[in-house]
């Protein structure tokens, strides 16, 4: 027993060692005249990530800001996606529509902060050089993974907040509280982030002759279907770290154990089903300048509540007295059946923690309520749950147009009640039309169809040895007065069914109308790029 309770340690400190000489090894997008394990991190990323963000770096001194200028306007990334079109509006054009105003505002902000840090050398010698990244809107989401250099094993999604004030307003600070999870990040997308982000960095670090184990953390932003990589670290996130190890009750040691022993594939994570927040307590002014030492009381009273947890981070002792030593000094994290009573709880526990000055913001997780308070416009049904990887095909459609849906199952033969049920309930609930997907000789969508006057549009599935002609014929050959409109055979019946889906509801929103005409001109450039390519083959 002692023995192997050394080894586990020995083993443990091993683990930590791998993780804090790769935590060196962290890289956002931008790659050029970086250290060395950040450049090996850059370099695997470009060969083997394909959701990498735009970047450009330039080397200046502070006599070339105008340079910064040019290169800035030149590139149209970040700061002036559309400063030609709004550089001559000035205070005599009160009538200029306001986003426009807004971006020439947005401009002259990003000019005055290049003047701060290059001219008048706020960051010292760190303003020797500026990263102009392209401009990336959407939600911001953390990735975490175990690996062992071959397998990966993801931990649940999370959010972290950035900004020092509430609504993301303020400076950037390393973290003002995070949830778990995040529902940006559904089991769609999550699944995209291990095919796409995950798997073909660890995979691409082992190419390179560098397989890395511990901890791997992908910052991501996430605008509607498509990822986009802000960072990987070699380490885990600070807050997000505190919400996802309350949530696994995994004992850490067997998984550390797997990771050195290259066994990973053997474990799996235990999983609390119930959502976490964390909420930041921080030092006044951070994070430009704050005191130290300041008393703290109420710690143990937030403890002694149930599912709570208060993680020290800027704190020490002084005899039985603990003050405040950072800028950022605990993170107090509560678990709750939702992600509301989570949040709720956690703001109890902050409630009970005092100290002078002490700053927290008041909003985090809220856009996980205001993303789950979302009313699903298209309902989704299958026969089976066997389906979904059919169906999936629809879901980045609808990720695309920014369409909230709905999933769920129901059996025109073996459920034929909850079918009938699902459709006479659907336009009550908000739904606009319904993707029907069934193999075999199945009539779900002549089920659904005959309880509703809403658009049902059948995906048939090849489900068997018919290739999927019982299910295609079993779906058209509808009588008259129940229509049924199908597209196409599986995954491509699906994207189409999400289309005609969307044409259906642009007949009535000019924004989808628009949203379909830039998807169409998207996909005859893709097709003109093909053909670009066979132009060498003679």
């Amino acid at each position: 027993m002692k023995y192997k309770l050394k080894n586990s340690i020995i083993k443990f400190f091993h683990l930590l060692i791998i993780i804090l000489m790769s935590s060196s090894a962290s890289a956002s997008g931008s790659c050029n005249e970086r250290p060395p394990a950040e450049d090996f991190v850059c370099n695997v990323q470009s060969k083997f990530v394909i959701c990498r963000m735009k970047v450009r770096l330039d080397l200046l001194k502070e006599s070339s800001i105008e340079k910064t200028y040019a290169c800035i306007e030149e590139d149209k990334i970040k700061v002036t996606p559309l400063y030609q079109s709004v550089k001559n509006i000035t205070q005599e054009n009160p009538e200029v529509n306001k986003s426009l105003q807004d971006l020439y505002l947005y401009w002259l902000s990003s000019m005055d902060a290049l003047k701060q840090i290059m001219v008048d050398r706020q960051f010292g010698d760190a303003g020797d050089q500026v990263v102009v990244e392209e401009c990336l809107v959407g939600e911001e989401a953390s990735f975490l993974a175990f690996t062992d250099g071959k397998t990966v094993l993801p931990l649940p999604s999370s959010q972290d907040h950035k900004p020092v004030f509430d609504d993301d307003k303020g400076l950037n600070t390393g973290g003002m509280g995070a949830y778990s999870p995040a529902p940006v990040v559904d089991q769609y997308l999550h699944q995209r982030i291990m095919d796409e982000v995950m798997i073909p960095m660890v995979k691409g670090m082992a190419a390179e002759g560098c397989p890395y184990k511990g901890v791997l953390y992908a910052g991501l932003m996430i605008d509607r279907d498509r990822i986009k990589v802000l960072e990987f670290n070699g380490r885990f996130g600070d807050p997000e770290a505190q919400p996802l190890l309350v949530r696994m009750q995994n004992d850490i040691i067997p998984v550390v154990e797997a990771i050195i022993d290259e066994r990973l594939d053997s474990c799996r994570l235990d999983i609390d089903p119930r959502a976490s927040v964390c909420v930041v307590m921080a030092a006044g002014g951070y994070p430009g300048k704050y005191k130290k030492g300041l008393e703290i009381k109420g710690i143990d009273a937030a403890n002694r509540m149930r599912d709570v947890v208060v993680f020290h981070a800027g704190t020490r002792l002084d005899g039985k007295k603990v003050l405040s030593h950072g800028g950022r000094v605990l993170g107090v994290t509560a678990l709750g059946d939702t992600v509301e009573t989570a949040i709720k709880k956690a703001y109890q526990a902050v409630a009970k923690i005092k100290w002078s000055k002490v700053h927290f913001r008041k909003d985090i997780g809220q856009k996980a309520l205001v993303r789950m308070q979302a009313v699903p416009r298209v309902g989704i049904v299958m026969g089976s749950d066997s389906d979904l990887p059919v169906m999936e095909g629809a879901l980045g459609i609808f990720k695309k147009f920014g369409i909230p849906i709905e999933m769920t199952v129901a059996s025109a033969h073996r459920s034929p009640q909850r079918a009938a049920d699902y459709a006479l309930s659907a336009r009550q609930r908000g739904i606009k039309a319904i993707i029907a997907g069934a193999g075999h000789a199945a009539h779900l969508a002549g089920v659904l169809a005959a309880h509703t006057t809403l658009p049902v549009i059948g995906v048939p599935i090849d489900s068997s040895c018919l290739q999927g002609f019982d299910a295609l014929l079993s779906t058209v050959q509808m009588p008259p007065g129940i229509p049924v409109a199908t597209v196409s055979i599986g995954k491509p019946g699906a994207k189409n069914a999400a289309i005609l889906a969307v044409q259906i509801m642009a007949v009535s929103d000019d924004g989808l109308s628009a949203q379909l005409e830039a998807f169409k001109k998207e996909m005859a450039e893709q097709v003109q790029k093909k053909a670009k390519k066979l132009k060498a083959y003679r």
